[in-house]
């Protein structure tokens, strides 16, 4: 009927005109036209969410089908991404599950919540008692074991929280749960990582992922600079890595999964800690980006923190190491597991730290919904959120390399000036390092660190509190590159390098951003958010740095009490005795040091043989004895002048 109708409004009347009649034929078309991609359109938009779950289907059964393909083909390739895909199945019906299911769940468990309730004022003292005596009997047959280096670092933990409770801005008001829980959390992580098998194999394979995948890099790297970037390995190498990472986390911001995993972590330190839900999103996020970016996340809950919040927001801003700055101490050689480890443990020490510095005596106005809405960004597609997580990197490039700059000339001034100083007094060797060396000496024992090398660790603690912690990793890569090199540990009575336990606890000790140098920029960043909040983001600064600072000292004494690094092997002394007296020459030792003697060792030709690691031509010859290698022809080694 309807279509009659409009056949007659458009049929020509014996008085239209030819141009009448082309718009009416216009005017059906555009009718037509219209209801039919109306009906279309139409259709879509009632059956929208219908069509996107078969769409998201399509695409969820092809990949699960790529990944049995994989599977069947190589399980143990394909083992990583199945374990990657089971994970993600895992957290997203948990995610589905708990979203229509938390009030029946809450509601199930309220009975046995009322129960623990009733009888928690008596039962909490044997759940603390019973946690306190299985640490003292662990560390009884840990130190019984490995020596008593552990039992130092234990003390060192607690005198560290005592200090921290007397100088604490509110004792009498200390909540201890947020404490013990923080520590406990951290003790867990290391325990699990640092002295379970599959725990430390699966973040040193994470470790080698993370390495590879910044690798990458190169390929940029080298078309911009040409392929001799290398010869300016920081500039040209260490830098870009920045850029690229800080492009990838745009694009997981973009896509939601980096404010999906901070909101996971966010919420096991709450509802761990009880720290508060602003508190607990800036130390989740502080994993990930710098301190500097971390407030932002809750950039409208900021106006409305308390002080003791913003106390915490700035101490885990100071004490985590973003992941934005992993891969380069990845690249300088620091073990990138034990910083993977550093980088995890960091969040709940600090929070647990800066609660004890500064207690919550106000009640917090942010809630749950507040603090876990965090934005999606600003870009409106993929690309243009990598292209602007490689822009927003611009100012942290530029800030390192003038840092860099400006501190390593600096600390070459005041090394001249206090040497020139030092002379007047028939002693040129005054320096920065010797100055750190004795303020940060007892630091580092009490850490753990073995005493011959209390001095150095001390050293780099100076220049990282002092200056930036780049300078002190890098300092510390270069002390791994000689251990590894298995020189003399002494030359002219100058120690060269530290044992293995050493470097461990200098790499959780130098973790985090606490630095003198960055305090007015954590100011600034914290200012702009919240202006009016400017007196009283001042009068928490100081203690926040300061929190920041000791709580990577804990890390530290955590890390010395799970570390189980062998001891060092002197190849020097153990080559020199082994075949110079009646000793047995086959023990584990002695071949371990000949194969690193016989793999570092550089041949031209006859005559022409250079031992590695400053070893002599004796040891290089009784080892190719004792070896019979083929990669060596041991006639060409020549006799010892």
């Amino acid at each position: 009927m309807h279509e009659e109708e409009a056949l007659r409004d458009n049929c020509p009347g014996p008085n239209s005109s030819e141009s009448d009649k082309t718009d009416r034929n216009d005017t059906y078309a555009d009718r037509y036209l219209e209801r039919k991609y109306g009906t279309v359109r139409d259709f879509s938009q009632k059956h929208k969410t219908t069509l996107w779950y078969i769409f998201w289907g399509i695409l969820l059964a092809g990949y699960l089908a790529m990944v049995i393909a994989a599977c069947a083909l190589n399980f143990h390739r394909a083992l990583p991404l199945f374990v990657i895909t089971v994970a993600a199945i895992f957290f997203v019906v948990w995610d589905h599950f708990m979203a229509k299911y938390e009030h029946r769940i809450k509601e199930l468990l309220s009975p046995g919540r009322r129960l623990l309730d009733s009888h928690w004022s008596w039962l909490k003292w044997v759940i603390w008692s019973s946690l306190i005596l299985g640490v003292v009997l662990w560390l009884i047959f840990d130190t019984a074991k490995l020596g008593q280096q552990q039992l130092v670092s234990f003390g060192g933990l607690i005198m560290f929280i005592i200090l921290m409770f007397l100088f604490s801005k509110h004792p009498t008001k200390v909540r201890w749960r947020p404490v013990f829980w923080g520590i406990g959390l951290q003790f867990l992580l290391g325990l699990i990582i640092l002295r379970t098998g599959p725990g430390f194999m699966a973040f040193q394979w994470l470790g080698k992922q993370v390495q590879t995948f910044l690798e990458h890099t190169d390929a940029g790297t080298s078309f911009v600079f040409g392929e001799n970037y290398t010869d300016h390995y920081l500039a040209f190498k260490y830098l870009p890595m920045l850029v690229f990472f800080s492009a990838i986390m745009y694009m997981l911001y973009y896509l939601g999964l980096m404010q999906w995993i901070i909101r996971k972590i966010g919420w096991v330190m709450l509802v761990t800690m009880g720290s508060s839900p602003v508190e607990s999103v800036v130390a989740a996020g502080g994993i990930f980006v710098g301190f500097t970016e971390s407030p932002l996340l809750v950039r409208r809950c900021i106006q409305h923190a308390t002080k003791s919040e913003l106390h915490a927001i700035m101490t885990t801003g100071f004490a985590t190491m973003a992941g934005n700055v992993l891969g380069l101490y990845i690249s300088f050689g620091i073990s990138p597991t034990h910083l993977l480890t550093a980088l995890i443990m960091s969040a709940p020490t600090s929070l647990a730290l800066a609660k004890l510095f500064w207690p919550e005596t106000e009640i917090s106005k942010t809630t749950i919904r507040d603090a876990m809405k965090m934005e999606m960004g600003d870009s409106r597609n993929l690309l243009e959120a990598a292209s602007h997580g490689a822009s927003s990197c611009i100012f942290l490039v530029t800030n390192i390399t003038v840092n860099l700059i400006a501190f390593l000339a600096l600390l070459s001034f005041v090394n001249a000036a206090l040497s020139w100083f030092g002379n007047m007094f028939d002693y040129p060797q005054l320096s920065f390092e010797m100055i750190c060396s004795y303020i940060f000496m007892p630091v580092s024992f009490m850490m753990g660190v073995d005493w011959q090398d209390c001095f150095m660790v001390a050293k780099l603690i100076g220049y990282k509190t002092f200056f930036t912690e780049f300078i002190a990793y890098e300092q510390l890569s270069k002390l791994v590159y000689l251990r590894k090199e298995a020189g003399p540990k002494f030359v002219d009575g100058v120690q060269q390098y530290m044992s293995i336990r050493s470097e461990t606890i200098a790499t959780y000790a130098l973790c985090g951003f606490g630095r003198a140098n960055a305090l007015g920029l954590a100011i600034k960043t914290l200012t702009l958010i919240a202006f009016f909040r400017r007196d009283d983001i001042t009068a928490v600064s100081v203690r926040a740095l300061i929190a920041g600072i000791i709580s990577s000292f804990m890390m530290g004494c955590i890390a010395g009490i799970l570390s189980s690094t062998p001891v060092d092997i002197n190849c020097h002394h153990i080559l020199e005795n082994a075949f110079n007296s009646s000793l047995p020459q086959n023990t584990t030792d002695v071949v371990v040091c000949c194969q690193s003697l016989l793999s570092s060792t550089v041949a031209m030709g006859p005559g022409e043989v250079i031992p590695g690691g400053y070893h002599s031509l004796s040891s290089l010859k009784n080892c190719c004895e004792l070896l019979k290698p083929s990669t060596l022809n041991c006639t060409w080694i020549p006799d010892e002048l």
